[in-house]
């Protein structure tokens, strides 16, 4: 019998809390709630969720550092809610870590599918065929869901891995945005797509030697991106 997925929902407004956790346990979901932050971190430790879908705005210990807390620990995947628009806090957010954001007002509908699309991809890895592709300094372990630069592992989200194994299997074809999207989500949502830039900025953190002179993802001005293979110093 395969085994039930928990997410632990982080949401300090009980409607939202009460709604989101009726209509994910009607689809076959365990939800842990959690009302404030350090309530959260201690539910994450306890419970091993996973998924987190996570409120930016909580009392006492916020949204971001709950995201900061658990990625010293874990990859799992996290969904931000967030009433907040300006676009600085939503980059912040994924800068930190998180898998994907979603701004109230919400449909219940639309945050069980990205649960379900968010899940199937961490799923996916697991079943991926024994492949290691390798680049000067760099080598990706798709079935391990692994990646070492200059023979040290470095950690990346599950959104982070999925952009990068997108365009390092088709080295030197640029990819929009839109087409990057698609790598870590089902479908490409209008006003998403500077999401992806966000991730590549963490990419660059974590696999290139000097960030601000990247070797392997390049950008392509007033298209997207593009991943090229760098010689050998």
């Amino acid at each position: 019998m395969r085994a039930m997925k928990k997410i632990l929902l982080v949401e300090d407004d009980r409607k939202i809390s009460e709604l989101l956790t009726a209509y994910l346990e009607k689809e076959g979901y365990e939800v842990i709630r959690a009302f404030e932050g350090k309530e959260a971190l201690e539910k994450f430790e306890e419970e091993k969720p996973d998924l987190i879908l996570l409120d930016l705005m909580l009392p006492e210990v916020d949204g971001f550092s709950i995201t900061r807390e658990v990625r010293k620990k874990s990859e799992v995947p996290i969904i931000m809610l967030t009433a907040k628009v300006e676009e600085v806090d939503k980059v912040l957010g994924l800068e930190l870590g998180a898998d994907d954001y979603i701004t109230k007002p919400f449909s219940p509908r639309e945050v069980v599918a990205r649960v379900k699309a968010v899940l199937r991809r961490y799923e996916k890895r697991g079943k991926e065929e024994a492949e290691v592709i390798s680049f000067p300094s760099l080598k990706i372990d798709l079935s391990r869901h692994e990646v070492f630069v200059r023979g040290k592992m470095v950690k990346l989200t599950p959104s982070e891995f999925d952009i990068l194994v997108k365009m390092a299997k088709q080295k030197g074809r640029v990819f929009t945005r839109r087409q990057l999207l698609e790598a870590f989500q089902d479908f490409a949502y209008e006003g998403y797509e500077r999401t992806v830039d966000a991730h590549i900025k963490n990419l660059r953190k974590k696999i290139e030697e000097d960030p601000s002179k990247p070797k392997y993802i390049k950008t392509v001005y007033g298209i997207g991106y593009k991943f090229e293979v760098p010689h050998e110093d």
